[in-house]
C-alpha cells in the first residue's frame, strides 16, 4: 500500500480533484480528536466519528458496527445514507433491523464472507472499488439492498476500530466515495484510506479509555453494593435504610437546588454534585459492617447473644420454689399441730409472696423493652428488686440481677446502655477511616465530608468531630436531616416501633428546636412536603396519617 500523497495542491474551493484537501481532513481530525477527549457520551461520539469519517471522504453512506460480545457479532449500531435520506440508529431514535453479522461459522471457523466481518476478524482494512466485479466476498444482502431501495452500491471501504492492545471494538463502513464534481462513485483513494484507519485507531483508543472509566465506575458502585449487602445480611433494617438514606436525602437536595428565595437560593448542584451525594448517602453507614451484630440488633435491653430476661424468668421460679418449699417444710414442722387455719394463713401468705414475684417479674419484662423514656421512679424500682435475693446452683445466696443487669434494665431511652452506644456511635468513626482510605477523584473528593456528618450537631454537640453548622457543608447537613427521618419513620427496627408521619415531622422538629439539625432544612422539608414524597414511596400505609402543621412553629403557607 503506498503512502498517501499529502503534496497535491488544493483547488480554492477546498477539494484537489476526486478528495478534500489535507489540510481539511487534519482540521476534522483535530476536532474529532478533541471531541473524544472532552465528551463522556459515547453514543454520540459514535455517531460524531462515522459523520467525520463520511465527510473527509466525502462517502454517500456509512454504517459503524459494534461488538455484541453476548453472539460473539457485529451489531449495526448506526447506519446513514445521503442519497436515500437514510439515518438508523444513534441520535435519529430509529431502531435499525437489520440482523447482526457473526463473526464466527456453525463450525467455530472465522466467518470470512463478510467483508465487516473480515475486517473485524483479520484486523485488515478492505477498500473494494467496485463490489459488483469484487470476487472472495458474500455481497447478497447488498445487493437486496439496492434493489430493495433502488440503490447502486459500488465503492466499499471497510475498517476495523482496534485499541492499542489489538481489542476490536467495532468496525467502521463506508460506501461511495463521490466525485465532488459529477457526484457519481468513484472508488476510494489510498489517502482516505490513511484517513480512515488513522481516525479508527483514533477513535477506538478514545473509546477504550471511556469504556474503562465507565467499567471502573461500575466496579466501584458494584463495590458500594457489595459492601451494603453485606451490611444488609448481617442486619437487614440496616441494608434497607442505607438504601432509603440517600433517596430521602436527594430528594431534600433537589428542593434545595430548585428553591429561588430564601437561605438556601444560592444552593445549585451539577450532576457531578449529584453523584457525589448519592454515593455519600450509599456508603454514609459503611462503617456498621464492623459493629457486632448482637449490638446493631439488639432488640431489648437484656440482650446480648440472646436475651437474658429468661434467665431472670429462671431466678423467679427457682424463688418461688424455694417459697413453696419453705412452706411445706413449715407444715411438716408443726406436724399434729398444723390446724386447717394455719395452714391457709401459710398458702395465703405463700400465694401473696408469688404474685408480688409476678409483678416484679412483669415490670422487669416491661423493663426490658426499650422505649422513648423510662421513668426515675421506675428505674429505682429496678434497683430495689436487684436486691433480692435468690440461691444460685453453687448454693450461695447472690443477688437476683448483678449491676450489669440491672444497669440494662434501667437504661432510660432505647435498649443500649452506655458501652454499647459507644460502639454503634463508633461506626461512624470506622465509616470516615474507611472512605478516607481510599483514592477518591476530584468528582468525589467530598464523599468522606457528607458521609461522615450525618451524626454532628449544629450545635457542635455531634459526633464524631464536635463540627458546628458553619463548619458543615449543605450536603453533610441535609444527609443529617435524612439520616434522622429514615430512623424515626423506620417499622422495621427490633427495639422501636415506626413512628407515624405526623409523630415523625413533630420529631424532627424537636430536633430543630433544639439546635440539633439545620433550621433551614427542617423548613424547606416542611414546606416542599417532602416528608410525603418519602413516605408514599417508603412508608407503610398505616403510618401515613395527617400531619398537623399547626403545631409546629413557623409559616408553611
Amino acid at each position: 500500500m503506498n503512502a498517501p500523497d499529502l503534496n497535491t495542491p488544493a483547488t480554492p474551493n477546498g477539494v484537489n480533484g476526486k478528495h478534500r484537501d489535507i489540510s481539511y481532513r487534519l482540521d476534522q481530525l483535530t476536532e474529532l480528536s478533541r471531541a473524544l477527549g472532552n465528551s463522556r457520551d459515547i453514543p454520540l461520539l459514535l455517531e460524531r466519528i462515522l459523520l467525520t469519517a463520511k465527510d473527509i471522504t466525502q462517502a454517500d453512506g456509512g454504517t459503524l458496527y459494534r461488538i455484541d460480545e453476548a453472539s460473539n457479532s457485529l451489531m449495526f449500531y448506526i447506519s446513514v445514507n445521503d442519497t436515500l435520506k437514510m439515518h438508523q440508529g444513534g441520535s435519529s431514535g430509529q431502531a435499525i433491523s437489520i440482523p447482526n453479522i457473526a463473526l464466527t461459522l456453525a463450525d467455530g471457523q472465522p466467518n470470512l464472507a463478510a467483508v465487516a466481518a473480515y475486517a473485524a476478524n483479520t484486523r485488515e482494512s478492505v477498500n473494494i472499488p467496485d463490489v459488483y466485479q469484487a470476487t472472495g466476498f458474500n455481497f447478497n444482502g447488498m445487493r437486496m439492498f439496492d434493489e430493495k431501495y433502488g440503490y447502486h452500491s459500488q465503492s466499499f471501504l471497510t475498517v476495523p476500530m482496534q485499541d492499542h492492545e489489538g481489542e476490536l471494538v467495532g468496525v467502521l463502513q463506508l460506501i461511495n466515495a463521490l466525485d465532488p464534481a459529477t457526484g457519481a462513485p468513484i472508488p476510494f483513494s489510498e489517502t482516505d484510506q490513511h484517513f480512515i484507519e488513522a481516525l479508527a485507531s483514533q477513535a477506538a483508543m478514545a473509546m477504550a479509555n471511556q469504556q474503562l472509566i465507565y467499567r471502573l465506575e461500575n466496579l466501584f458502585e458494584s463495590l458500594i453494593k457489595l459492601i451494603n449487602i453485606g451490611i444488609g445480611e448481617k442486619s437487614p433494617h440496616t441494608g434497607r435504610h442505607c438504601e432509603q438514606v440517600p433517596e430521602l436525602a436527594m430528594m431534600i437536595a433537589e428542593a434545595a437546588h430548585d428553591t429561588t428565595e430564601g437561605p438556601l437560593a444560592d444552593f445549585r448542584m451539577t450532576e457531578a454534585d449529584r453523584r457525589e451525594l448519592w454515593v455519600a448517602g450509599l456508603l454514609h453507614d459503611c462503617g456498621k459492617i464492623s459493629t457486632p451484630t448482637h449490638i446493631v440488633e439488639k432488640a431489648t435491653k437484656m440482650e446480648t447473644i440472646f436475651d437474658r430476661i429468661h434467665l431472670v424468668d429462671t431466678r423467679y421460679e427457682v424463688l418461688k420454689r424455694d417459697a413453696e418449699i419453705r412452706v411445706l417444710q413449715e407444715k411438716l414442722a408443726l406436724g399434729a399441730l398444723l390446724t386447717p387455719d394455719k395452714a391457709a394463713e401459710l398458702d395465703a401468705r405463700l400465694q401473696a409472696e408469688i404474685a408480688l414475684m409476678d409483678d416484679e417479674r412483669a415490670f422487669l419484662h416491661k423493663s426490658n423493652v426499650g422505649t422513648e423514656g423510662m421513668k426515675p421512679e421506675d428505674q429505682q424500682r429496678v434497683l430495689e428488686i436487684a436486691e433480692r435475693q435468690w440461691r444460685g446452683p453453687d448454693g450461695k445466696m447472690r443477688k437476683l440481677l448483678d449491676d450489669e443487669e440491672a444497669g440494662n434494665l434501667r437504661i432510660r431511652a432505647g435498649t443500649l446502655n452506655d458501652a454499647e452506644r459507644q460502639i454503634i456511635n463508633n461506626h461512624i468513626v470506622i465509616t470516615i477511616k474507611m472512605l478516607e482510605s481510599l483514592p477518591w477523584p476530584k468528582q468525589l473528593a467530598r464523599v468522606t465530608e457528607y458521609a461522615g456528618g450525618h451524626h454532628e450537631r449544629m450545635d457542635g454537640k455531634g459526633y464524631p468531630k464536635g463540627l458546628k453548622r458553619e463548619q458543615m457543608s449543605v450536603q453533610a447537613r441535609i444527609m443529617a436531616v435524612a439520616d434522622i427521618f429514615e430512623a424515626v419513620t423506620a417499622a422495621d427496627r427490633p427495639y422501636k416501633r415506626g413512628n407515624t408521619l405526623n409523630e415523625a415531622v413533630d420529631i424532627l422538629a424537636g430536633f430543630k428546636a433544639r439546635d440539633h439539625i439545620d433550621p433551614d432544612l427542617f423548613d424547606l422539608f416542611v414546606k416542599h412536603r417532602i416528608y410525603e414524597k418519602y413516605a408514599a414511596k417508603f412508608m407503610h400505609d398505616s403510618q401515613i396519617d395527617e400531619v398537623d402543621l399547626s403545631r409546629i412553629p413557623g409559616d408553611w403557607s
